[in-house]
This record gives structure tokens, sequence and C-alpha cells, in this order.
């Protein structure tokens, strides 16, 4: 006898509905086809435990199992659960099988029949509804994730007994009911960290404020110990809130990586990404063989911090340049290509040289000759051109430590944020693609960071002086755009230009001599 249930495959940040076909005659032995990886063909061996712990019986004649669109590998244990559901409709053991056909159902069993979570959940859900599916039944951890998508019944269950009930109408079933809405806005602005905890260091957080008005990306160079890391994972706190689109294609990423937790639903805050020196290149930009989001597209819509940038292997550092440019990453296979979205800031911090004391006003570098050079080349050129703010960062001293008169807090900083964000959206209301002063091709560029004689001749200066690239030119005068918005001012003055100007830090003579 012939039983199709339905499935779903996730492919980068979509998914595919899978048709899964059981059928039980005459002959020996089992089988699964359809391009399954190891994951699935040892389903079997899962479905067989689960069957008979739960008092049915695995068929003793030929059993075959197709998994449609034939040419489109299959990977994971998230088929158990509707291959099981399939054996159990084609022995005739389930009643009522015709109602498999109105449900996507995804869950890993385990021996006892106990249904564990799946990776995807939230693409799963959106392709069950644009397919017209009646329902999807999916593990309870991951109820509130799919639950999210409106019209469409979400069901989630623990155990393999609750699905077969529900199907032969022994039990019901209650629909997740989930207001993502009310959650995601309540939850946008809590924050655990809060820029007025930071003594001192006011021209580094003005330079962060920048950052993120206009979405740039940043440096911050100094000794240990001076606050490069405090400050940087404080970034989230002052960029504007997401939005309800954002938010959806940011935990679309994450529920692809199975990074969301246990009875989540909207991503609320932007995410703040941190991996350690050691990440591999596939790691960070994604990879595997069926493609996995990396670092750079979990970062998507928020911060991406690599600390002690020169510490990462430069293969890693240079696989991020595209990315950086172009807002997303494609990861190409033999049979495949995907595209996963990497729209991040870029936050990095180093030491000025080995020792971490080059440039101290204090302490004496103990480097010898060339180190500073040498380790300052560790980052390549293209890529510090990519950044638009080189900023210094020294040490604190014990009276501003010592003062017990709180700084600026975020929600003050984060209104001029969205101030100048507002701005740059009205902008560029008719550019696809573009919302902020860091995204702006070269041909707008032209037209809106237009600057006067006095500014002209002050970056001409500027420009011979340290030797700077045409992208870096570039950085500047954008930078320069973002700066004339956070004043409220609808054009570059000179005094932007001269701050913009100062940010370029690691372009200035004196560095690495």
């Amino acid at each position: 006898m012939l039983v199709k249930t339905f499935g779903s495959a996730v492919y980068g940040v979509e998914a595919i509905a899978i048709t899964i076909e059981v059928n039980v005659s005459n002959g020996q032995g089992y089988v699964i086809v359809g391009l399954p990886d190891n994951a699935v063909k040892e389903s079997l061996q899962r479905i067989e435990a689960t069957i008979k712990t739960n008092g049915y019986h695995m068929p003793r004649t030929k059993l075959v199992v197709n998994m449609a669109p034939a040419d489109i590998k299959k990977s994971g244990s998230s088929f158990d659960l509707p291959i099981a559901l399939g054996v159990l409709g084609a022995s005739e053991q389930l009643e009522n099988f015709e109602d498999l056909k109105d449900y996507v159902i995804m869950g890993e069993l385990s021996l006892d029949g106990a249904v564990q979570s799946i990776k995807g959940a939230l693409p799963i859900a959106i392709q069950a509804r644009r397919d017209g599916f009646k329902g999807l039944i999916v593990p309870k951890v991951n109820a509130r994730e799919a639950g999210m998508v409106n019209n469409l019944k979400v069901y989630g269950v623990s155990h393999i007994k609750e699905v077969i009930e529900f199907l032969k109408d022994e039990t019901t079933l209650q629909p997740e009911d989930v207001n993502a809405r009310e959650e995601f806005f309540n939850n946008q602005t809590i924050f655990d960290v809060d820029f007025n905890e930071v003594k001192g260091q006011e021209n580094i957080k003005r330079a962060l404020e920048i950052a993120a008005a206009g979405g740039h990306n940043a440096i911050l160079i100094g000794p240990p110990g001076a606050g490069k890391t405090m400050l940087a994972k404080r970034l989230p706190t002052i960029l504007p809130p997401l939005s309800l689109q954002e938010a959806l294609e940011t935990t679309k990423i994450h529920s692809v990586a199975g990074k969301l937790p246990e009875n989540s639903t909207l991503i609320s805050k932007r995410p703040f990404r941190s991996p350690h020196h050691t990440v591999s290149d596939a790691a960070l930009v994604g990879g595997g063989g069926i493609p996995q989001p990396g670092e750079i597209s979990l970062a998507h819509n928020g911060v991406l911090f690599l600390d002690e940038l020169p510490e990462f292997k430069r293969s890693v550092l240079e696989v991020m340049r595209q990315p950086m440019e172009e807002r997303k990453v494609t990861i190409s296979r033999a049979k495949m290509a995907l595209e996963f979205p990497a729209n991040f800031m870029l936050i990095a911090s180093m030491n000025p040289c080995p020792c971490g004391y080059f440039n101290h006003p204090e302490r004496e570098c103990t480097c010898p000759p060339g180190a500073v050079q040498k380790y300052l080349n560790k980052i390549s050129g293209p890529l510090l051109d990519r950044i638009d703010l080189h900023v210094e960062v020294t040490p604190v001293a014990f009276s501003e430590l010592n003062n017990a008169k709180m700084g600026e807090n975020s929600d003050t900083i984060r209104e001029r944020v969205i101030k100048a964000r507002n701005i740059q959206s009205e902008r560029y209301k008719d550019e696809i693609g573009i919302y902020a002063n860091a995204q702006i091709t070269t041909k707008i560029l032209r037209a809106v960071c237009q600057i006067d004689q006095v500014g002209e001749l002050l970056l001409k200066k500027a420009m011979e002086r340290l030797n700077l690239s045409a992208r870096a030119y570039d950085r500047i005068l954008k930078v320069s755009r973002t700066i004339a918005d956070l004043a409220g001012s609808e054009k570059i003055k000179p005094e932007h230009l001269a701050e913009a100007i100062h940010y370029r830090s690691l372009d200035r003579e004196g560095w690495g001599a």
C-alpha cells in the first residue's frame, strides 16, 4: 500500500516541500531513496525502535521510502516523524491516513517515541502556509517559533502518540497561539548593559554614535584594558530598533542555524556576534555539505565584533571583503548555489603592537624595531579601506574611573541615532536596498556628499599628506555626511570633514614607524 506524507527541507534561509512516499509491498528489505544523507538513512533504525516501543509493528515485507524531489539532497534527522507515520499508514496500522496530506510534519524521534527539536521551524512554517497546507506539526519546543506565521495552524507535540491520536480523532491538539508582535515590541529596548556604565571615553562614545547613525564599520585601537570590548558590547543598545521585516529576516537565519533558544519567537534585539580568533573560513562566512549560515550571516542586521583583529587568520579576514561590500554571501557547490544575507556592522578591536603599548601616554613599548609594522601588516590594506572609522582608545584616568557621575545613557544616544537614521531613510526612500549612509554607491555619493571650496582644500591636503586611497576618500565623505546628519545640517561643513578625517588613525604618519 502507498501512503504519502509531507515534510520540508531547508536550503539557505528558505524551505521547500518534500513529499515522502512510503510503499509496503511483497518482498524483503527496507530502503530509502531520493538522495538521503546518512542521518536520513539511519532514521529507519530509530523508527523501528519507536514503532515497537509504542505497541505497533514494523512491516516484514518490502518497504520503500521515496523522498521527492529525488534530485535534491535530504539531510538531518527531522524527517523521522513523517516517515514513521507513513510506515504506519502504509502498513494499515493507522486509520484516517488520508488526513496526512493536510499537514507538513517534522520532528526527530527518540527510541521511545519522544519528538526532539528541529532546525528551521520558521522557514518551514512559511513554506507550509505558502503551499496551502492546513497545518504544521512540529516538536513542542519549536511550536512558538513556527506559530509566529499567521493563517496557519501550528501544533506542538512531544511524543509520536500525540500525533497518532490526533490523526485518529481520539484527542484534540490546541494550535499554538503566539502574539509575536506584542512580545517583539515589549522586548526591543530591554538590555543588560548601558553606555552610562562606561567611565570617560567620551570621544570613543562619539565615534560609536557616528558608526551607529550611519551604519559604518569601525576599528578600535588601544592598549589592553582601555575598554574596547566593553564599548563594543554596548553598541547594540544605541542602534535603531529592528523593524518587523528585519526581525523576521534575522529570526529565519538563526532558526536555520539552530541558534534560537527553545520556545522563542521573533528576535527583538539586534544580534551581537563575537567569534573567537580561531574561527575558520567556513564558520565565519558559512559552508558545509548542505551550506549553513556563518557568523557574518548570524550578525545580519546587527553587529559582528572581531576582538584582537590581527590574531585572526589572514585568509579568514580576506573572505569578508566581498560580503562587506555586497551585504550578502553566496556559497556555491557543484549542484547548488545558496545566498545568505550578511548586512552587518563590523566592529573590530586591536592592540597597536604585540606588547600593546605603542603610542601609550605612560607606558613604554617593548617591541623590537619593525614589530609594530609587522603586526599591522597582518591586516590587509583593502580590508582597512572598508572600515570607515579608525578610533584610538586611550586608557581611562583614575579621576574618571573614581567619578561617581554617570554619563549619557544609551536611550539618549539612541534618540539622536534614530533621528539621523530617519533623515537618511527620507533621503534614500527612492533607492532600493539603501537605508544608511554607509550603503550608498559612488553615484549617489557625488549627489549627497557635496562639499564647498574650503572643504575641498581640506580634503585634498588630507589625501596628499596621509596618502589615502580612493576608497578611503569615499569613506571620509560618507562619515562626514553622517556627522552632518547628526548635527541636523543639510550641507557638509569643513568641521564635519575634519572630524571624519580624524577617524583615519591608521592612515596617519607615525603608525608602525
